[in-house]
């Protein structure tokens, strides 16, 4: 997560250019078929990208992800990677913070970074005519980070702020204390924000030196999607990334393993719902079984309203508004993740629907109709996600962080096919049979009898 620095006058200017300058792409969207068009770039100095041509707008959209992300973080102060990330584009090279961002706003250029836990990401959209002024501040910002005291003092208060709020939200603590419960000791387990005791003694030496380790031409993916040629595309290449060092100086992170389960957790706030999560051992993305699993992941509750988690939890029992769950895989852990929030007298039952209904889909899996339904929706739902040039950018770095290959679209309608019935019974007894891990954060039953009285049943879902 990263935070950014506006004044008022500069902020509604940087919409009103914004809105301007793209205001034509709600009017006239990249085509979800121009990504099965991808072409491999590689610049004069050997920097390789995958490149989609698109001239339906004069816009250029470029992601980028660099492998490291908080795992990187020193173990005594969690939040270097993500303070780092919010410092890119507060002053560069000869440019102060403020002077950087004029030149960001004058041209309506768009840059933003965000950590996760294996990767920072950034994101650059510029008109075409815009393309080398943008491509230089990129580069500014990630070779010449200048992290000067007065940004410091800023964006540390602005992180600080962000820690309080979540130290007291139930939603922010329950995750925080799953990944702490699911992988005690290691780095996925702390903070990616950082924490109250850890920010304040981060200092720009430590920043310089993340950026230093991380930032590099042989760990990073770019994916580059608009109006410009393959030409053009090599040039702006060696402008952003050419300056960087040959290899990253990452150190090595261990491979993680969910910890046993089922377990429950529980922690006391007073707070009108209770804050569930959820989860367990899940699947490597490269694992042969990974698209059986994702199909039977979307039966259980992938994001559809008709998953078998949201009419059990909700239409059928009335315990929560909306339930979701998702398989998520990372660089040294793979698992099932979950959440949902319910009335504090009704969280135990919540949890134990939801276990019920993951052990009925370990022991007899999918029928024939789900998987058909969850086959169907999935192929036609990933076209129609890649509208725009960012969404388009951004899944071919995605498949390229998971080393599926430039030809993923066009063979993943078929390998959805291939999956049999057998095959996804087969990966939901292996997947939804190894327990439950979950984290309640609320009050106690016989604190909210005292101090509360019980909703009915019908205002359930707040």
């Amino acid at each position: 997560m990263t935070v950014r620095h506006f004044t008022r006058r500069a902020a509604l200017s940087a919409i009103a250019a914004t809105a301007a300058a793209l205001g034509t792409l709600h009017l006239a969207p990249t085509p979800a078929h121009a990504a099965t068009n991808i072409q491999r770039v590689v610049s004069p100095g050997g920097i390789e990208a995958w490149f989609v041509q698109d001239a339906t707008v004069p816009l250029v959209a470029i992601q980028f992800a660099f492998t490291g992300g908080s795992a990187q973080d020193p173990a005594g102060k969690p939040g270097v990677a993500n303070f780092a990330a919010s410092m890119l584009d507060e002053g560069a090279g000869d440019l102060d913070s403020s002077a950087y961002h004029e030149r960001l706003e004058r041209r309506a250029i768009q840059l933003n970074f965000n950590v996760s836990r294996d990767y920072v990401r950034g994101s650059l959209k510029m008109l075409k005519e815009n393309s080398d002024e943008a491509f230089d501040l990129l580069r500014r910002a990630l070779t010449s980070a200048r992290f000067d005291d007065e940004p410091m003092v800023r964006i540390r208060s602005q992180l600080l702020s962000i820690v309080r709020r979540s130290s007291t939200n139930p939603n922010s603590i329950a995750h925080r204390e799953f990944w702490a419960n699911a992988y005690p000791g290691h780095p996925y387990a702390r903070e990616t924000t950082g924490t109250l005791e850890s920010l304040p003694t981060i200092e720009a030496a430590d920043l310089k030196a993340y950026v230093r380790h991380a930032f590099a031409r042989d760990n990073v993916k770019i994916a580059v999607v608009g109006d410009i040629d393959a030409e053009h595309v090599g040039k702006l290449l060696d402008i952003a990334f050419g300056g960087l060092p040959a290899k990253a100086q990452l150190a090595p992170v261990p491979d993680a393993k969910f910890v046993t389960t089922p377990k429950q957790v529980f922690l006391p706030l007073d707070v009108p719902q209770t804050a569930i999560m959820f989860g367990g051992p899940g699947i490597k993305r490269a694992d042969p079984d990974f698209m059986a699993a994702y199909i039977v992941n979307h039966v259980l509750g992938g994001g559809s309203l008709s998953g078998r988690l949201y009419h059990e939890v909700r239409e059928k029992r009335g315990l929560a508004y909306s339930v979701s769950e998702s398989l998520s895989w990372m660089q040294h852990a793979d698992q099932f993740i979950g959440a949902t929030a319910t009335r504090t007298d009704k969280a135990d039952e919540a949890v134990a629907t939801i276990a019920g209904e993951l052990r009925r889909m370990s022991e007899q899996g999918p029928t024939q109709e789900e998987l058909d339904g969850a086959k169907s929706y999935l192929k036609g739902a990933q076209m129609l996600s890649l509208d725009s040039s960012t969404k388009i950018a951004g899944a071919l770095v995605q498949y390229q962080l998971d080393n599926l290959g430039i030809d993923y679209i066009q063979r993943r309608p078929a390998i959805i096919d291939a999956v049999t019935l057998d095959d996804a019974k087969r990966v939901a007894k292996r997947i939804w049979g190894q327990g439950l891990l979950s984290v309640s954060v609320g009050r106690a039953v016989q604190a909210t009898a005292q101090t509360a009285p019980v909703a009915p049943a019908a205002k359930a879902q707040n």
